[in-house]
């Protein structure tokens, strides 16, 4: 796991760089007279701020980043490389009242079963396949075996594409997050409420 904090102050160069081994697993180092690949997959996990002050949206403090620095803070951050971040999410403060009422939410030994259930059925899944095991792997091809959806569901996906103006690797994407979904939930077959979620995890795309 590759984990990178305040991800829009490291130079953009650097960050371009991820795109190949995000996409193919695989690092390229090229010289003069040769060029050698090496082995590169691995999870990103990367975090920032909603804008420079960190303040945008939160109702408790005001912000006062102008729009065109909100706007160049974002835009450190290329279309090409947010394709290949599978999820984006906002993460709100959390209220002192929900910190102060210790109340208990779902164990994490519980959550653990429902993710190892998922897990043994992609392995079931993919069995056919040399190193290959779960849903993050699939190529196009395999999206269209294994994430068809029915008609509701491709209704509510192309609906969601031209709306947000999304790229054909961001709609695989959602596909394989749709696929994940449906594995955890225990189902079969991508519903419309598995589309519905994979979608809202694009937030960046829907910022655009």
């Amino acid at each position: 796991m590759l984990f990178l904090d305040e991800l829009p102050e490291f130079k953009k160069h650097v960050l371009e760089v991820l795109r190949q081994p995000l996409e193919d697993g695989l690092v390229t180092i090229a010289r003069a007279a040769s060029s050698v690949k090496f082995p590169s997959r691995f999870i990103l996990v990367a975090a920032m701020n909603p804008c420079p002050c960190g303040y945008l949206g939160d109702p408790r403090h005001e912000c006062h980043c102008t729009p065109i620095q909100i706007q160049r803070y974002e835009s450190r951050l290329s279309g090409p490389l947010l394709d290949r971040i599978d999820l984006h999410l906002e993460v709100p403060a959390v209220p002192m009242k929900d910190l102060s009422q210790m109340q208990e939410g779902e164990s994490s030994a519980a959550i653990k079963v429902r993710v190892d259930r998922a897990r043994q059925r992609q392995e079931e899944r993919f069995a056919h396949r040399k190193r290959f095991y779960c849903n993050g792997q699939m190529g196009p091809k395999d999206v269209k075996v294994h994430c068809a959806l029915d008609t509701a569901s491709q209704n509510l996906l192309e609906k969601a594409v031209e709306r947000l103006g999304l790229s054909a690797r961001a709609y695989h994407r959602i596909l394989k997050i749709a696929r994940t979904i449906a594995d955890l939930d225990d189902k079969p077959a991508i519903g419309t409420d598995h589309v519905a979620e994979a979608v809202q995890y694009r937030r960046l795309d829907r910022k655009k």
